[in-house]
């Protein structure tokens, strides 16, 4: 049964979306047709909440990194509220704080400053009171990261690679499987009551027969529990349910959980995407196995190893590391294309301006008690208060967030190779339109630009065996 809603759901949204058949890839193909048949498999792993300098700010001599001094330090700086300025400094250790920095919609554009990139600290001092500000100008360097410097300074390294849009994970990730976050602006769970007019990208894949699977961490009991709680009448009692949580904060802090898989972030598509749910011990078996789906995310577990604070940074680079080994030494590695990168910059200093982009719709963004009148009830809560706080600020997607760690890694990435090419979260449905011919999604990844670049398809392989890395600081041993 499951499977007929999906197939039959899938092909009427895929069908909205092939409305428009001139913006195909390969107009005059087959739709689902395979435009790079060097590449059978598309892997993404996206990890949580760090910058471009927070990360890769000190690789010397490769990429765009921290401004130095004469001395080889960073000279970067922040001014607090009261006019001092506040120093880039090394992170000591590598447990993050709980709560700062912070990447809410309204603090990330409060650091933005129409561009001047100086509102990182101040940020923390008006939205996050008592948090220590200080933070949003830290950084690890190679020796706290080294497999990720190693990966960095082997396959391409993407130093224009933006998140979709000034906030934090939720509105991000809506970015990268559907071109839009349907008005989303914050990561609160009951203002998702709501699917793009085109779907995702794994409408169209469905529609059009071609494999993929979102590999996540949740128990076989958690994801039992989701299908029955997203297949009807309880996505509409989210909001109830909100009201009543402003009220019994033990309620209210369940409904502020994290995100559990990429696919569940439009949860009126579950029953749709529920069959490609897999574990991520399934994930070591079908990529070991030589059996990965044509397209598939990995998820990091977002409580332990996802690498947003409070969490140790290094159990996220043992997990990623794992991940990319897996990916190649497996049997598919010949004929494979991973992306690493952040979904956003968890409110750490980076110095590059993010470029204006393309509103994916006309759909604007709101806080939930805007955008759903049922829960105008909660105006009054000290909830409302919280959500306005962080969700204060532009109602457009006119612009694109801060930049992010991202490496392309193929066996047929250009060696030695680095790319300033601008490109967001939808570059990568731009990858999976332009494989498998199929339409733009929203206005977003209509314009976004692939990141194909980075590899070298009309020569023989240079990566055919896999390169040796760094080990990581600290093995995952989940």
């Amino acid at each position: 049964m499951l499977k007929g809603i999906e197939k039959t759901s899938s092909r009427r949204r895929a069908a909205q979306a092939l409305a428009n058949q001139e913006a195909r890839p390969r107009p005059t193909s087959q739709t689902g047709s395979d435009g790079l048949p060097q590449i059978d498999h598309i892997v993404v792993l996206m990890m949580e909440n760090h910058s471009y300098d927070n990360y890769l700010g000190m690789l010397a001599g490769r990429g765009d990194g921290l401004p130095l001094d004469g001395a080889g330090q960073p000279a970067s700086t922040n001014p607090a509220s009261d006019g001092s300025a506040v120093a880039m400094a090394h992170f000591a250790g590598t447990v993050q704080l709980s709560g700062a920095p912070t990447q809410s919609w309204n603090a990330s554009h409060i650091q933005w400053d129409n561009g001047a990139n100086d509102g990182f600290v101040r940020s923390i001092e008006q939205t996050v009171p008592g948090g220590d500000a200080s933070v949003a100008m830290t950084y690890w360097t190679e020796a706290d990261l080294p497999f990720y410097y190693g990966l960095a300074r082997t396959f391409p390294l993407a130093t224009r690679w933006f998140s979709a849009c000034l906030g934090p994970t939720f509105p991000n990730r809506r970015f990268m499987i559907a071109g839009t976050a349907d008005g989303l602006i914050d990561d609160l769970p009951f203002g998702m009551v709501d699917y793009p007019a085109a779907g995702t990208i794994f409408d169209l894949l469905t529609a059009h027969d071609i494999t993929w699977a979102n590999y996540h961490q949740m128990s076989g009991a958690t994801t039992a529990t989701r299908r029955v709680a997203h297949s009807g009448l309880l996505n509409w009692l989210r909001p109830a349910g909100a009201a009543i949580g402003s009220f019994l904060p033990g309620i209210k802090n369940s409904l502020e959980s994290k995100v559990q898989a990429t696919a569940d972030l439009y949860p009126l598509g579950f029953l749709r995407s529920v069959n490609h749910l897999r574990s991520v011990n399934q994930f070591w078996t079908d990529v070991s196995g030589g059996a990965l789906p044509s397209f598939s995310i990995v998820d990091p577990d977002f409580k332990s190893c996802s690498e947003e604070n409070p969490q140790d940074i290094h159990a996220g680079e043992g997990f990623a590391a794992k991940v990319i080994n897996a990916v190649m030494t497996g049997p598919a590695w010949p004929k494979t294309l991973l992306i690493w990168l952040y979904d956003e910059h968890g409110g750490y200093y980076d110095h590059v301006p993010p470029p204006p982009a393309p509103a994916p719709d006309d759909v604007p963004g709101r806080d939930p008690i805007e955008r759903f009148s049922s829960l105008r009830l909660l105006r009054s809560s000290s909830l409302a208060k919280k959500i306005e706080m962080a969700d204060t600020g532009p109602t457009t997607y006119e612009q694109l967030g801060f930049r992010v760690p991202a490496v392309i890694v193929s066996p047929y990435a250009k060696p030695d190779y680095v790319t300033d090419q601008v490109y967001d979260h939808t570059s990568i449905l731009k990858l999976v339109e332009r494989k498998w011919n199929l339409p733009p999604l929203t206005r977003r990844d209509a314009a976004a630009v692939d990141p194909l670049d980075a590899l070298d398809l009309d020569g023989p392989p240079h990566f055919l065996t896999p390169p040796a890395l760094p080990a990581p600081a600290r093995p995952w041993q989940g």
